[in-house]
């Protein structure tokens, strides 16, 4: 899994072994829940296979925030540095094959890396993309229709309409399943 990644890092192999060390492989079938909305996140997960949804409880109805896929790490960000109860559940949609490091190591592990500007960098740059990831969908739910919400998923983000569910779609859309389909029915009518 981390050799794809080896030569993004400047650090000797043995700091490299040693940080990585710190992770822990796990399999787990889809529908598994890493994170309980309430619960103090201590793990950060990276995604080698599989796919994961970000999602919160609002009056029985689940409301999904974000999808993550290979390659990319999830946590409830605020609950993992701040220690703080989770505002969400991190749960996985597909049969996934995850690799986890808990807080206190990837706490020293940042601890040792802050010295080495170009990976404090990027670590600094993967938390404001995901800030970015929700503000522009924060702002979508303002000023764009349903129907343009949904073109613009298939527009960036491609695999999410191919590999997730239609009903977490349509949750992650802030519309129902039949509204979903109207919509899908409609830009068929229209090609």
């Amino acid at each position: 899994m981390f050799s794809q990644f080896r030569n993004k890092f400047p650090i000797d192999d043995s700091k490299w072994s040693e940080c990585t060390s710190c992770f822990k492989r796990l399999e787990v079938p889809a529908k598994t829940i890493l994170l309980e909305e309430g619960e103090v996140s201590k793990r950060l997960f990276i995604i080698e296979k599989g796919g994961i949804r970000v999602w919160f409880n609002n009056n029985g109805k689940d409301l999904t925030t974000q999808f993550f896929f290979e390659n990319q790490s999830v946590a409830s960000i605020e609950s993992f540095m701040k220690k703080l109860p989770s505002p969400v559940v991190i749960e996985t949609i597909e049969q996934s094959v995850i690799w986890w490091i808990s807080k206190n190591d990837l706490d020293k592990i940042l601890e040792e890396i802050k010295e080495i500007p170009e990976l404090r960098d990027r670590f600094i740059n993967m938390l404001f993309e995901r800030t970015f990831d929700y503000m522009k969908h924060f702002v979508s739910f303002i000023k764009d229709s349903p129907t343009q919400r949904y073109l613009n998923l298939i527009e960036e983000r491609p695999q999410i309409t191919q590999r997730v569910p239609q009903h977490y779609i349509a949750s992650y859309l802030g519309v129902s399943t039949v509204h979903l389909s109207r919509i899908k029915s409609k830009l068929l009518q229209k090609k």
